[in-house]
């Protein structure tokens, strides 16, 4: 598919920061493009075009070696900058200028790897809450599915399926209505508050700070950072809050994989497995249902969906992601 240029100007997702190590270069793919990324020495996370430029290997099967990324085939040797440094069948010859790999932008936030195929256009979200250390933070997925990101993406932010396919969990069959709210946009971000009742905790997922609670009422702050991020601030009424992160990797424009981190300031003890087996629960339920979804991105046209009141994010998601030119 041919991309809107703008969405290859957009930081996106590759890899948690664990799974790329110092020794072991990790390969993904971005946009239809196959990236790899790999650090170097002092711990920094580089991004290039996962091919050698000499018989078209992956330099993701290969190794790092002296801050250079070692092609396995014939282990040339290409540095941070994605030139060729050293080829070990010819070491006296001059190495040509054609011996290298375009390189990306790269950056570490969020317990995350970043990467942006052209000069990035928009700013990471600032989230105080996943970075001063007094919020228990913890990673759940990733979430592969066979789906554009932006269905991913607009899931995350549908209220009215909780009490059908999340009912007990996110929401409640007897009450299905959706509250009303409004969608501000501000350049490439949606802004948007949702109070409605939510679930009882459940005995094997305790994760939300409403146990004490006879009608417990959810009250949701979003940030939608176009094309595909979400912050998700949650609130009871009291101190205790939880921070939901959510981003997906736009693989292609039929796969995509999900990151979603949590931090919250209560339940500090809990082991992370309790909010990681409740988001696998979740994400597989609706991991069905996106996946059945026709087309596998989200059509931006308005003419192709139906779409009521309760739809207002998804309406406003499609506006302006048209208006900033990363629509399809």
């Amino acid at each position: 598919m041919n991309f809107p240029q703008k969405l290859l100007a957009c930081w996106h997702p590759v890899a948690y920061s664990h799974e790329v190590g110092s020794e072991k270069p990790l390969g993904t793919f971005l946009l239809d493009q196959a990236v790899v990324v790999w650090r170097s020495s002092d711990g920094s996370v580089h991004a290039m075009r996962d091919l050698c430029i000499h018989r078209g290997t992956a330099l993701s099967l290969g190794w790092v070696k002296e801050d250079c990324l070692v092609c396995p085939y014939h282990a040339w040797e290409y540095d941070k900058q994605g030139k060729c440094v050293f080829i070990p069948q010819a070491p006296e010859i001059a190495i040509p200028d054609k011996a290298c790999t375009p390189t990306y932008h790269c950056q570490e936030k969020f317990g995350l790897i970043w990467v942006a195929l052209k000069e990035p256009v928009y700013p990471l979200p600032e989230i105080p809450e996943l970075e001063n250390g007094d919020w228990k933070v913890v990673q759940t997925g990733p979430f592969d599915w066979y789906s554009d990101a932006s269905r991913q993406v607009e899931n995350f932010t549908d209220f009215g399926h909780f009490p059908w396919v999340h009912p007990g969990l996110l929401g409640d069959p007897q009450r299905p209505e959706v509250p009303a709210h409004k969608v501000r946009i501000d350049g490439a971000v949606l802004h948007y508050t949702i109070v409605r009742p939510e679930a009882q905790n459940s005995e094997d997922f305790p994760v939300f700070a409403n146990e004490e609670v006879v009608q417990p009422e959810r009250r949701s702050e979003y940030r939608l950072h176009l094309p595909y991020t979400i912050v998700l601030r949650l609130g009871w009424g009291g101190e205790k809050g939880m921070v939901y992160f959510f981003v997906s990797q736009p693989i292609s424009s039929n796969q995509c994989r999900g990151y979603c981190i949590i931090g919250r300031n209560y339940n500090l003890e809990d082991p992370d497995s309790v909010l990681q087996d409740f988001e696998q629960v979740i994400f597989d339920q609706d991991k069905r249902i996106v996946e059945s979804q026709r087309p596998e991105q989200v059509p931006f046209d308005f003419a192709e969906e139906l779409h009521l009141k309760f739809d207002a994010v998804a309406m406003n998601y499609r506006r302006a992601m048209k208006a900033e030119g990363l629509a399809y």
